[in-house]
Parts: C-alpha cells; sequence; structure tokens
C-alpha cells in the first residue's frame, strides 16, 4: 500500500509541476522547426526530424537542427508554452497561435495569434512589448501554480 501511495504521489506531483505546452497538431509550434526560428524563418518540420523534450513533441525541418536542439532544449522551446505571448502577457490566458507570427526577442521564441484580422504581434508591439513581456512573465508564473 505504501508503495501504492508512493507511485500515486511522484505521478501526480510531477504532473502539477511540468510546464504545460500548446501541442495543438500533436507537436509545439504545431510543428513548426523551433531552432529555424531563431534563423528568423518559420519552417514546417519533418516527421522524420523529432526529438521529445519536458514530455511532450517537437519537429525539425532537418537533421542538423534536431542535434542543435538536443545540445540545449531549453534554449529553444518557446515562451509560455508556445501560447500566445500578447493574450498572456494582456489577460493571463491561454490563446491559440499561428506558427508563421513569431519574434524573437533577448534569444528567446515568442508565437503570436493570428487570424481573422487581428494580429497579436503586431498589437504586441503597439502596445509595449517590454511591459507587455513583463505582465506575460508574471502571468505566466500564476497560472502554471495554480494548474
Amino acid at each position: 500500500m505504501k508503495k501504492l501511495i508512493t507511485i500515486l504521489f511522484l505521478a501526480i506531483s510531477t504532473t502539477f509541476l511540468a510546464q504545460d505546452y500548446n501541442t495543438k497538431k500533436g507537436y509545439v509550434a504545431e510543428g513548426y522547426d523551433v531552432v529555424a526560428y531563431h534563423n528568423n524563418k518559420a519552417v514546417k518540420g519533418a516527421k522524420k526530424y523529432t526529438a521529445t523534450y519536458d514530455g511532450v513533441k517537437f519537429k525539425f525541418s532537418t537533421k542538423k537542427n534536431l542535434k542543435v536542439f538536443k545540445k540545449t532544449p531549453e534554449k529553444y522551446v518557446p515562451a509560455y508554452g508556445g501560447y500566445c505571448a500578447y493574450a498572456i502577457g494582456l489577460k493571463g490566458e491561454k490563446a491559440s497561435v499561428d506558427p508563421k507570427t513569431f519574434e524573437i526577442r533577448d534569444g528567446k521564441l515568442y508565437l503570436f495569434y493570428n487570424s481573422w484580422g487581428i494580429n497579436t504581434l503586431e498589437l504586441w508591439e503597439k502596445e509595449g512589448a517590454e511591459e507587455l513581456k513583463v505582465k506575460a512573465d508574471e502571468n505566466w508564473k500564476k497560472m502554471n501554480k495554480e494548474e
């Protein structure tokens, strides 16, 4: 019985401590190559170049990008688990993204919603990206403690 309780406790605690990720289409960044973004390119990944990190899957467009990711994955994981940075900053809400709408800021990948005439990257820049980023960081910490 003690063994079962210990196993359940470990399973529950690791579930609650794990980062939340936007895995629409089964992959972080909807299967776009998170390393390619750092070369200012939004490129779809290929099924033959995949990796799992922190319990979620990533796709890459090249074998080279896959290797780069495996060396330092934390560098390439998108901010806020790949949810829309603007929505996290403005209201502390998770919103889907358009993987072609992104920004690299201080070496970190930020993804944004862009549909139905609303481009949240433009709003992020127009309304003050630095202030929104600070607020998003605070909101994301609160959101991950609650879950």
